[in-house]
């Protein structure tokens, strides 16, 4: 699928500026940790799939981490919010000639190798595809043309987001993969208990 791009985006792995939500509940060690096992989860989604991946990052390109150079193109995100970064991103993606792009970020621990394949699947027939996520939010965007408005007036980690931005598409087509949990609290953890029992919590 040389038509297809994937953009991953992540956080520099860096003790307390990871998960700090989660690291309110069972501290900076351990929210690193967390994070780490969720982008070795999603490189390892990723590894295998036939289509082109770029992974942005928060502050620098890491060339260390677990994506390997050689593998993924990687780029620091642009712009003052999330919805500017995101929307940089799929700029870049389709000037540069791919006709289906979708971006991710890095802590859906449920998220699997067949939601990806679903994902640009359903960009054949439909213009956008979205996973939503269970907090209000989503896990997943993918558009076969550039639509701006996607990441402008969005009141970014609330419940309304995906709500808003299906309203602003009421006139698309658009394709819904099956809802999946972000790990951004204790209680996301909690109901995880695969990733739970890889991490060392203390007392």
């Amino acid at each position: 699928m040389t038509d297809s791009l994937l953009i991953v985006f992540t956080k520099n792995l860096v003790e307390g500026k990871v998960k700090t939500r989660l690291a309110k509940s069972i501290g900076d060690r351990a929210a690193l940790q967390v994070y780490t096992l969720l982008l070795e989860h999603t490189k390892s989604i990723t590894a295998d799939l036939n289509f082109n991946t770029r992974v942005g990052y928060s502050e620098y390109a890491d060339d260390k981490d677990t994506w390997n150079i050689s593998e993924v193109s990687k780029f620091i995100q642009q712009g003052s919010d999330l919805g500017e970064r995101m929307k940089q991103a799929f700029e870049e993606g389709f000037k540069d000639g791919f006709r289906k792009v979708i971006l991710i970020g890095g802590d859906c621990f449920n998220l699997k190798s067949r939601h990806l394949k679903a994902a640009f699947d359903a960009l054949d027939d439909k213009n956008f595809v979205f996973g939503p996520a269970l907090d209000g939010g989503y896990y997943l965007i993918g558009m076969r043309y550039m639509y701006e408005q996607l990441f402008q007036n969005k009141s970014w980690g609330t419940d309304t987001v995906l709500k808003d931005t299906l309203e602003d598409l009421k006139d698309e087509a658009v394709f819904l993969l099956e809802p999946l949990n972000d790990i951004d609290t204790l209680e996301d953890l909690k109901a995880c208990q695969p990733l739970l029992n890889q991490i060392e919590l203390n007392d």
